[in-house]
């Protein structure tokens, strides 16, 4: 399976999209270049939530493997999102390309660390780690699975789903044009934190919360009038992480002057007068010739 991520992260295909190598390796020659910002724990958090779920081809008693390639600094926090998928049996390579930087890539990274990061100055140089790459992803493959004690693969991880990890009823309320609140029922067990991520629908930078477990509501401010927001609330504990819960809302518009006059009429002026709007602080009056024929 393949996302790609900035700002927002795409699934490109899922697990159970191809079944044989030249299909994987076509889907690779046609695969269309995502740039822009770097929210790694947005993307890992959505590799997490969307790609390794069993409608997505992930199977229960496969090991679960994920390659993350980036080119620069995460803006975000990705070593929280890491630690959770790591907690989970999870485990993750990191390769780092130009301005990667290595210190996070040892953080997201699963041990032992001279396996698991790779680094390289451009991308032509990444041809240079595929056998590497692939010999050792084989071999990890191939030592967990003939593990069989408990922990070694997902049996053991504690189900991500139902009352007890999940909260439930997310309420968004007191909507304004820069400002709503939001707030949730908490599941059965009171998770270590919250993240709650939220972004315009239509494409914007997302911005993200962390809240301690106890907590079951918060107020989003700074936001942009007249935009559809989506929320994401994701409950984190220390060897799980349950369903995130989702809501969509708009913000309200700016208030507008209403009530429009104009008085006072001479051959070269006019006053014009208007009930206020809300939290103006500033009007911008024009002012043009009618087009010809129409009423003056």
């Amino acid at each position: 399976g393949l996302s790609q991520y900035s700002s927002d992260p795409r699934t490109e295909w899922d697990l159970s999209a191809y079944s044989t190598r030249e299909q994987v390796l076509e889907a690779v020659r046609n695969l269309r270049y995502k740039g822009g910002n770097t929210f790694t724990g947005l993307a890992l958090t959505h590799v997490l939530e969307q790609n390794l779920k069993p409608d997505a081809g992930a199977r229960l008693e496969a090991e679960k493997l994920v390659i993350l390639l980036t080119d620069g600094k995460s803006q975000d926090d990705a070593n929280l999102a890491a630690q959770t998928l790591k907690n989970l049996g999870i485990e993750i390579f990191a390769v780092g390309v130009k301005n990667a930087d290595e210190a996070e890539l040892r953080q997201v990274a699963s041990e032992p660390l001279e396996l698991t990061v790779y680094n390289v100055l451009d991308f032509p140089l990444l041809g240079s780690l595929v056998g590497k790459l692939t010999r050792v992803l084989c071999t990890r493959i191939k030592e967990r699975s003939h593990k069989e004690t408990a922990g070694s693969a997902v049996k053991d991880t504690p189900a991500n789903t139902g009352p007890q990890l999940s909260p439930t009823d997310l309420k968004i309320s007191a909507v304004t044009s820069k400002s709503m609140h939001l707030a949730w029922s908490p599941p059965l067990r009171p998770p270590k934190k919250y993240r709650v991520v939220y972004y315009p629908s239509k494409g914007g930078t997302p911005k993200e919360v962390v809240l301690e477990g106890a907590e079951s509501s918060l107020q989003l401010s700074n936001l942009t009038s007249h935009t559809e927001y989506l929320v994401s609330v994701i409950p984190v504990y220390d060897t799980a992480v349950g369903d995130g819960l989702r809501g969509v809302t708009s913000t309200l518009p700016l208030s507008s002057p209403r009530s429009l006059r104009v008085s006072e009429l001479s051959h070269n002026s006019l006053r014009l007068s208007w009930k206020a709007a809300q939290g103006a602080t500033h009007y911008l009056v024009l002012c043009s010739a009618a087009p010809e024929g129409a009423e003056d």
